[in-house]
């Protein structure tokens, strides 16, 4: 059934990402213009995390018909022996949903839930990051019918947003009624440039329950997305947050995180700053090679510098999936599970290679949308 009330009025709102799922929604990575080399590592990439998803929840993965059999081979029959022994097969069920690439966070339904624990999905309207004005590919007619389409085909109720353009890395709840976004995402002219960012906000709370919402003013440097949120900000309880950080006055990213600092800490959140990475993550001539760009899509260039941040991370019902790097950030990449296994108990942290990833443009938390527990 499609709902064209506001959750708000009807007592939904969007639950934090550290309780507890019923399910998480993957999509099995192909396109050319952001996996290189036919996505082959980031397949495996993808189904590590998939992997470790299934031990303690449901995964849904997405797939194509060009992309069924190699799914379904990789995650259901023959899984890659560094992981074979971890997943739940029973746990990973493919759906058969044509989409124009893999970043489910921003393309799958967002979910609210009521006291009673009934779930509902949100249909926002997506435009690829900014459409014409700067939408990162032509064609994302796929993409946009997915949140529908997924209700549909796993018979979830859902709102529907009309026109109103929002991704799902834009916002992080805690659950309590407040919501962290970005200034420079929602207000950027390729989204809703008729509305005010009073409007925008009230928009955000009849549809997430909210009841405040902490604007930052910026997120990741280089942020394609025109820099979500998740990237930069997430809650790890009520009122703690871990911010990215990084000390280095040289770096651009010092003045942007030190902004989204200063707003935190006047709105009482505590914070835990989570380093960058000590050495940019760049596109190397070796991983452009790989990648096929078709026309009217935004193209990755020799030595660009990708938006790399451990908050990209994923909460499981069990562990707390977080992004490494490799090469010369080995010490970064020990440093930032370190300090999230701090954070995050009783959840075990589980480092992830990730650099395959983060070669289409964003990482873990991207790729991974969460169904809250549904009850009853």
């Amino acid at each position: 059934m499609i709902f064209n009330s506001l959750p708000a009025d009807d007592g939904f709102y969007m639950p934090a990402e550290y309780d507890r799922h019923s399910a998480t929604i993957m999509i099995f990575p192909e396109r050319p213009g952001s996996w290189p080399y036919e996505a082959k590592a980031a397949r495996k990439a993808f189904a590590q995390i998939i992997a470790n998803i299934s031990v303690s929840e449901k995964v849904y993965v997405i797939v194509s018909d060009n992309s069924y059999k190699e799914a379904e081979r990789m995650l259901k029959k023959e899984p890659d022996v560094t992981i074979k022994d971890i997943i739940v097969k029973d746990n990973i069920l493919l759906l058969n949903i044509p989409t124009d690439d893999a970043w489910a966070r921003d393309t799958a339904p967002t979910f609210v839930k009521n006291s009673e624990g009934k779930v509902r999905g949100i249909n926002w309207k997506f435009n690829a990051w900014g459409g014409d004005v700067d939408g990162l590919y032509a064609h994302y007619e796929k993409d946009d019918a997915l949140a529908p389409t997924f209700c549909d085909e796993t018979r979830f109720d859902y709102y529907d947003a009309g026109d109103f353009v929002l991704e799902g890395g834009s916002i992080h709840s805690n659950g309590k009624g407040t919501v962290l976004v970005t200034e420079s995402c929602l207000l950027s002219k390729g989204r809703n440039p008729s509305m005010s960012k009073e409007q925008i906000e009230e928009k955000l709370k009849g549809y997430l329950g909210a009841e405040k919402i902490i604007w930052l003013p910026r997120g990741i440097y280089n942020d394609e997305t025109n820099e979500h949120v998740d990237n930069v900000c997430a809650f790890i309880s009520d009122n703690e947050v871990v911010l990215a950080w990084t000390d280095d006055e040289n770096d651009p990213q010092y003045e942007m995180s030190l902004a989204c600092l200063k707003v935190l800490l006047d709105e009482g959140i505590k914070v835990y700053k989570l380093p960058i990475p000590k050495n940019p993550v760049r596109v190397e001539a070796k991983d452009l090679e790989g990648y096929v760009f078709e026309e009217g899509e935004d193209v990755r260039e020799a030595s660009e510098r990708l938006a790399a941040s451990y908050v990209n991370f994923y909460f499981t019902n069990n562990a707390v999936l977080v992004p490494q790097f490799g090469g010369d950030n080995t010490e970064s990449d020990e440093k930032a599970v370190e300090i999230l296994d701090g954070l995050c108990k009783p959840r075990r942290v589980i480092p992830i290679p990730a650099r395959d990833i983060i070669l289409g443009g964003g990482n873990i938390h991207c790729i991974t949308q969460q169904i809250p527990k549904i009850i009853g």
